[in-house]
């Protein structure tokens, strides 16, 4: 039985709010790289009618049918059983890194404010058990925030947004092949298209040093790649919409949609204190220049400088 990563993203687009990645390792049989198969018993698609299975797909999906809840309920169904502060819920009461770091700077943000926001996680890791069941209880978790300071100054350094998404793939990489066991067997990373690029080689060849990474196929459909020299089997495969390709991608997407959403709903309620009667937003343009504009004169009040609200690029 083969180790699945998905990895995805949320927020690459936005003007405003954090970028969100994030990756989800669970143990498939062999010959269903899908997931959806192994866990059809347990798990519908968006397009499948309720019928009491979780709801698991491309985040986009899930939030349209669903709201923040349907995304709620597939996130907490793997994450625990009990509330928890977001600050605990992101870094499980460990040493926070950097990025939490800078994350927890932002004026907007509440590390303290409880989550979940709609359901209850007790009922809810009741209800699921038949999902865990069916991935052996075994799986693991990680995720990048960037918030907009972070984000503007590594454009600045590296000159390019893209570069962004590669540092948190490799760091995602990286943290992923170290959690799972070494007597898990191959590894094989599914990805969603960083950006729009077709070429990967040399950001794969950052995160596995020891490796040797040998391109099988670069193109728009599908990138795919071996790392050779090391102790297991590992491979990444790059695909545009890979969310609804596999169900680690789609609770990846879905961890990442999750997490920025809760995120944009403390930014929006920050801003509603300084601006009263200002129109939430989705952080994305053009809408954003809307919001930007309608900030400013509160940003100068509080001192806070573009760079820490607007990201440029």
């Amino acid at each position: 039985m083969p180790w699945v990563v998905g990895i995805d993203e949320a927020g690459y687009g936005p003007n405003l709010g954090p970028l969100v990645q994030a990756a989800v390792a669970l143990y498939l049989p062999d010959g269903d790289p899908t997931g959806w198969n192994a866990l059809k018993s347990v798990v519908r698609r968006a397009h499948e009618r309720p019928d009491g299975r979780l709801l698991i797909d491309d985040s986009k999906k899930v939030y349209t049918r669903g709201g923040l809840e349907a995304l709620e309920r597939g996130v907490w169904s793997i994450a625990a059983s009990d509330p928890h502060t977001i600050h605990d819920f992101l870094w499980s009461g460990g040493e926070v890194p950097p990025w939490g770091e800078e994350l927890c700077a932002e004026a907007w943000f509440d590390g303290g404010a409880s989550i979940p926001l709609h359901i209850d996680p007790g009922a809810e890791w009741e209800t699921s058990a038949p999902v865990r069941a069916a991935i052996n209880d075994r799986w693991y978790g990680d995720y990048r925030a960037v918030p907009t300071p972070r984000f503007n100054r590594m454009v600045d350094e590296y000159g390019s947004k893209g570069t962004v998404l590669g540092r948190g793939l490799i760091e995602l990489l990286v943290s992923l092949t170290a959690a799972i066991p070494a007597e898990g067997g191959p590894i094989a990373f599914a990805c969603d298209k960083q950006g729009g690029r077709n070429f990967y080689a040399s950001i794969l060849q950052e995160a596995f040093p020891d490796g040797w990474v040998v391109a099988e196929r670069e193109g728009a459909e599908e990138s795919r790649y071996r790392v050779e020299c090391l102790p297991r089997e590992i491979t990444i495969t790059f695909r545009p919409r890979a969310d609804g390709d596999s169900v680690a991608v789609a609770l990846a997407s879905m961890l990442c949609k999750y997490l920025r959403e809760v995120c944009m709903r403390q930014f929006n309620r920050f801003w509603a204190t300084h601006v009263p009667g200002i129109v939430p937003t989705a952080g994305y343009p053009p809408d954003a220049k809307r919001f930007y504009d309608e900030i400013r004169p509160a940003m100068a009040r509080l001192g806070l400088q573009p760079d820490q609200v607007w990201r440029k690029k």
